[in-house]
């Protein structure tokens, strides 16, 4: 059971020397929503009771950080083993495709969380948080990053070229996390847009990951969990699957 170790330290090797670019540059990209936002809006919104809008900004700010990243992680590194050539030397071994999803599933994860982190922590000197529900922080950074991290994962099996992937990307990953609200309550919408919003996956990440925080949400955080959880799995056994019979893999 020696390959799944080496392929998620490689995977997290990949992204770590390049941090600058992998996680300090979304950091900032982060810090510079915020700050834009804040000053355009703070004085005419008030999502929560009680809550500021700058308050209300950072967790969905920082979760959608997360969720980019995780994607961009798995995604970006299939795509080139798959250009390269290098793919032949992880489908080779005797790895069974469990192992493989894990290790770059959790790498992915990794990478997110490390955004994450690296978000609160800058914005620590902005304005303090409350004390997180620690259960529920961890429940839904795990349940949105595996989401996006297993997406990634299909993204990049599917992918053949850089613009297939900057397409899936730009295409149904962006807009879904940008409607996710992120920078509003699903409250503040007409009933058809909050319709709408309710068919969105990564709202229920985001929307959970800000009750951690306020104990207030758009949707009971147990239904947000539930969705989450039950799309982080649906994408895991299609992905699996995928991986079992090499779709565009193994030729």
């Amino acid at each position: 059971m020696t390959g799944f170790p080496t392929l998620l330290y490689k995977e997290v090797l990949r992204f770590w020397k390049v941090s600058f670019q992998t996680v300090a540059a979304p950091v900032l990209t982060t810090l510079l929503y915020l700050l834009v936002f804040a000053h355009a809006l703070a004085a005419h919104v008030q999502a929560f009771p009680g809550v500021t809008y700058v308050e209300f900004l950072i967790p969905g700010l920082a979760m959608m950080a997360m969720l980019q990243n995780s994607f961009a992680n798995s995604s970006s590194s299939l795509i080139q083993s798959k250009i390269t050539g290098n793919i032949v030397f992880i489908l080779l071994p005797p790895m069974a495709a469990g192992e493989i999803f894990a290790a770059y599933l959790l790498a992915s994860m990794v990478r997110g969380l490390t955004v994450g982190t690296g978000v609160f922590a800058a914005t620590l000197w902005l304005i303090p948080l409350p004390v997180p529900n620690v259960p529920w922080l961890i429940g839904f950074a795990v349940a949105g990053c595996g989401m996006l991290g297993t997406m990634g994962i299909i993204a990049g099996i599917w992918s053949e070229k850089f613009d297939q992937l900057a397409a899936f990307q730009n295409f149904l990953v962006m807009p879904l996390t940008f409607l996710a609200g992120v920078f509003y309550s699903m409250h503040s919408l007409p009933p058809f847009w909050q319709a709408v919003s309710r068919l969105n996956p990564f709202f229920y990440a985001i929307d959970g990951f800000r009750y951690a925080f306020f104990g207030h949400s758009d949707v009971p955080p147990w239904e947000s969990l539930a969705i989450a959880t039950a799309a982080f799995a649906a994408l895991s056994w299609l992905t699996l699957a995928l991986l079992r019979r090499g779709y565009k893999l193994r030729h």
